[in-house]
């Protein structure tokens, strides 16, 4: 009797796994289900509508491959949440009978959470956590979705500041870079832009806390939290201790993305102000400024937008190290202890909501592209 070809057995071991682990072909199913509905959606819609639902139809299996991936990444590291809650058998001291109940205990603690069975069973209790909200600190077991609610919002609210900042900045560096090129005044702030983009992030840190957070010091920063411990109560005093807190931070994750994004406007700007329509609008007349602000600014911003996106993962990684160094209690110090940790779900549930983010902002800056750019369209970006 002959035997079955590649294509079936691969189709008959994914079946047998559906079957094991019944979580997985849910999963699937929703995918598969909402899928359906956007495809259906996508058939009578406004051409931006169609062009988003589309994007999203993308967004849903490279969601799944990140996280299938992510999963078998962090399983292939040392330890787990069994070991690192009991400390390994061999460490009880209570005798023979307090090592015999830790062991009994980390083994009902390793049968509860199915930390024994095969990856894709563990990766399927995992999806079913993640669907029903139900992620937990393994070494509390608890639910980590309080303190992750309260990360995030400390971080999207920085880099959204941090964003801010960045483009009404260096928008118009690159701009007076380029409305005077190669004078002194823009070869003193090339060279600055570069020695910033140049200096790591971690580095800049360091030093900003041994320069600007010793009481001693004319100007003082906290060193770390988001918080003084004796905080006032009223909003606005609160506000400004918040903001007298996160000014450090917030400088160490922006000055990078401003150099990168002000050499690049000045780039298009540059490009945009040699085209024969600029020259038209020279030899009619126009001045300097009206030729800057209105003929060729807005064409000159198409490569900054399209770094939209490519500055979000760029931020949230950057925020790993500078959260941890100043004690910021957003996702990169939450994602940072969970790996210390070995709390899959933390870190899991970390890696979805960056890849989400990271995905939207891919997303935003694609449509933000067309609405600036007449040329192209929603049908030619798809």
């Amino acid at each position: 009797m002959p035997s079955a070809g590649p294509e079936v057995t691969c189709f008959l071991s994914t079946i047998s796994l559906m079957a094991i682990n019944p979580y997985l072909l849910v999963f699937l199913l929703i995918v598969l289900l909402g899928m359906t509905g956007l495809i259906l959606l996508a058939i009578k819609g406004s051409e931006l509508s169609r062009y988003i639902i589309k994007r999203l139809l993308i967004m849903i299996p490279t969601i799944c491959g990140i996280l299938i991936i992510s999963f078998c990444i962090i399983k292939l590291a040392p330890g787990d949440p069994g070991a690192q809650k009991f400390g390994g058998v061999g460490q009880a001291t209570g005798g023979m009978d307090a090592q015999k109940g830790t062991e009994q205990a980390e083994k009902r603690f390793r049968e509860k959470y199915h930390l024994d069975d095969s990856i894709h069973i563990q990766f399927g209790y995992f999806i079913k956590r993640l669907f029903t909200l139900d992620l937990i600190y393994f070494q509390q077991e608890k639910a980590i979705w309080p303190d992750m609610v309260d990360a995030m919002k400390v971080t999207i609210g920085i880099n959204l500041v941090v964003f801010f900042l960045i483009y009404m900045i260096a928008i118009p560096i690159g701009i007076f870079s380029a409305a005077y090129p190669n004078t002194f005044a823009d070869r003193g702030m090339t060279f600055t832009l570069f020695v910033l983009y140049s200096l790591p992030s971690f580095f800049t840190a360091e030093l900003l806390r041994i320069w600007l957070c010793n009481p001693d010091q004319a100007i003082f920063f906290p060193i770390m939290g988001l918080h003084s411990n004796d905080a006032p109560e009223q909003f606005f005093p609160w506000l400004l201790d918040m903001i007298w807190h996160v000014v450090l931070p917030i400088c160490c994750l922006t000055y990078a993305g401003l150099a990168y994004i002000s050499r690049q406007m000045r780039a298009g700007m540059l490009e945009v102000i040699r085209q024969d329509y600029i020259r038209t609008a020279k030899a009619k007349g126009a001045s300097k400024r009206r030729i800057i602000l209105v003929h060729a600014l807005r064409n000159s911003l198409f490569p900054v937008i399209t770094l939209f996106a490519s500055l979000l993962p760029f931020l949230i990684g950057g925020s790993v190290i500078i959260e941890y160094i100043f004690n910021i209690p957003g996702m990169g110090r939450f994602a940072f202890e969970g790996v210390m940790r070995r709390e899959y779900d933390v870190v899991m549930a970390t890696l979805t909501m960056s890849a989400i983010l990271t995905l939207t902002g891919i997303l935003i800056s694609d449509i933000l592209y067309v609405i600036v750019n007449p040329q192209v369209t929603f049908e030619e970006g798809s």
